[in-house]
């Protein structure tokens, strides 16, 4: 292990602020992946676009128009006179591609980070898969009470309705009337 693979230090917050979620996929945007492996991201894209065959569309895509134009505005990057802003849409990478990477962008670092990035992604998953079941407990907590409230809502309702008379017109009084009350 050289030097610069033991001294890589990045903390896992840093690589999770820079996975997005787009079109329904966790992905990373060439940009940031290209600041993580110590690279220029013209030399990342040059890279990906001469090993194209390695990254199919469920690895890696370009941003539509409509999605670029979204980004640059949420961002309030790529002025004209800006060079570091994005003027082209990005590639992203899914975790695939991002594991496609190692193989492209050769060096140790790059590597490193691959790797590091893909245990991030795993633990996402993983997170993820615990919080799912903690949803969905609670969705059935949730539904027990939605019906043991209205149980409760119809056990008031009787007893409102004993608690008050059913009627305010006086009764004939049943049964045998003695000789006297006539």
């Amino acid at each position: 292990m050289n030097e610069e693979t033991k001294t890589l230090l990045i903390p896992d917050e840093v690589v999770m602020s820079k996975i997005y979620l787009i079109r329904g996929q966790k992905v990373m945007i060439d940009r940031d992946l290209a600041e993580l492996y110590g690279v220029e991201t013209k030399h990342l894209k040059r890279q990906v676009k001469r090993n194209i065959k390695r990254l199919p569309h469920d690895f890696m895509f370009e941003l539509y128009k409509k999605e670029f134009v979204h980004w640059r505005c949420h961002f309030g990057t790529s002025n004209a006179s800006d060079k570091m802003g994005l003027r082209y849409a990005p590639y992203v990478f899914t975790e695939q591609g991002v594991a496609m990477l190692s193989s492209i962008i050769n060096s140790d670092r790059a590597i490193s980070v691959n790797i590091y990035i893909i245990r991030i992604f795993t633990r996402m998953r993983e997170l993820l898969l615990t919080h799912k079941d903690i949803l969905l407990k609670l969705e059935q907590l949730e539904q027990q009470t939605l019906h043991n409230t209205e149980d409760i809502q119809l056990i008031f309702e009787y007893l409102k309705k004993l608690l008050t008379p059913a009627s305010s017109t006086p009764r004939k009084h049943i049964g045998c009337k003695l000789q006297d009350e006539t």
